[in-house]
């Protein structure tokens, strides 16, 4: 009797752990559902379409590999064409219907801008793939991103510019949330940096000519460097149009530069052209030891023998916004929302496309200026700047 009363008792107590166990990781026939605001369509698909790619490709691989915590991981997309609109009502749904553990994206600054307090409100964990720095500042605790700082790549431009011996320049940017957040940083760090910005001029995002904006820098006296700050088509046009009229300065642009395609849009007019960028894009050149070194490698190589295609900064920022997500449920070892949300903003070297990821309560984007190389193109190609 006493031998059946105690092994009663010692059942209860290993269902009681194994219950504690299922618990804290969840039912492993449950997926992890993480959703995904992308514009894979639209203006804005030169961001959405490979960060799309990146992901589904990434969940495949994992899922091929066991998942995580014995879980699949089921990535719901919603394609919002870079519309604001569409991305907060994707939001409320993936949030309220989808009951997904966290959302990855948008791919812009004016959505991601759109849903962060939304986001915050509900609780809901947002991994950005967009760069503007306001989505990290103020720190809202539930919003993280992946991309570079705009204050980071404003100090590798006005570094380069020091180097150089420029100190008098023009700004262009696009009347877009990221356009205006670059302008806002270039001006804000301009004087402390010995930089005076002579001309300083905004067009619209769609413009597909930018001869008058050029033409009125051009006759501004002194100007020795342009700096662009938008996302595309205006990138590869900034530099035909100053060809075309004989703007002879150095171009700079931002970290939406990096994707080989815009090279080759604005074909021999881009030669020269500078831009801070992650590593993704000069694999190649990076000493075998380098801390990205392998996870770039085998980002490239997956990705494009996969699509058929080059590889982008633009997927990356999607990869390492999954990564983060994963990560961040391995080092908490639930799918309990809080204490992923606890674990991803104590993230310590975690190597990304981006760079090696040290997150903080103070800073939720996690990397440091060395996540930035100087780049610039050559025979039509990127490559690391040589002073």
């Amino acid at each position: 009797m006493k031998k059946g009363i105690i092994l009663a008792v010692a059942v209860c107590l290993l269902s009681g752990v194994l219950f504690a166990q299922g618990a804290a990781s969840g039912d492993k026939n449950k997926p992890i559902k993480i959703g995904a605001i992308f514009s894979v369509s639209g203006p804005a698909s030169f961001l959405g379409a490979p960060e799309e790619k990146t992901v589904r490709m990434l969940v495949d691989k994992i899922n091929a590999e066991g998942g995580v915590l014995g879980h699949k991981v089921e990535v719901i997309v919603k394609d919002s064409g870079g519309s604001p609109e569409k991305a907060v009502s994707f939001a409320k749904q993936l949030s309220e219907e989808e009951k997904v553990l966290a959302i990855i994206g948008p791919s812009t600054s004016g959505e991601t801008m759109q849903i962060k307090q939304l986001c915050e409100e509900n609780k809901m964990l947002l991994i950005s793939c967009a760069a503007a720095e306001k989505i990290v500042n103020p720190v809202a605790k539930y919003v993280f991103k992946t991309p570079q700082k705009d204050s980071q790549a404003v100090t590798w431009i006005f570094q380069t510019m020091k180097d150089k011996g420029i100190s008098k320049i023009a700004v262009v940017s696009s009347n877009d949330g990221f356009g205006a957040a670059g302008k806002g940083c270039l001006e804000e760090m301009a004087k402390p940096a010995g930089i005076e910005i002579l001309a300083n001029e905004v067009y619209d995002k769609q413009a597909t000519d930018l001869t008058d904006i050029l033409t009125k820098v051009k006759s501004v006296a002194g100007v020795q460097a342009v700096v662009n700050w938008s996302i595309v088509p205006a990138q590869s046009i900034v530099a035909k149009n100053m060809k075309q009229i004989g703007l002879n300065v150095p171009l700079f642009q931002s970290h939406g530069f990096g994707n080989p395609l815009y090279a080759a849009k604005a074909g021999v007019a881009a030669e020269g052209t500078l831009f801070p960028a992650g590593r993704l894009l000069v694999v190649d050149e990076l000493p075998a030891d380098h801390p990205q070194k392998a996870l770039l490698a085998a980002y490239k190589k997956d990705y494009e023998s996969k699509y058929k295609e080059d590889v982008s900064t633009f997927g990356g920022h999607a990869y390492d916004a999954l990564l983060v997500v994963l990560e961040g449920i391995k080092k908490a070892g639930t799918l309990d929302r809080d204490k992923v949300r606890d674990a991803i903003e104590n993230l310590k070297g975690l190597a990304g496309t981006a760079g090696v990821f040290n997150m903080t309560p103070e800073d939720h984007t996690g990397l440091a200026l060395d996540a930035f190389e100087m780049l610039t193109v050559k025979d039509g190609k990127f490559t690391i700047y040589k002073k």
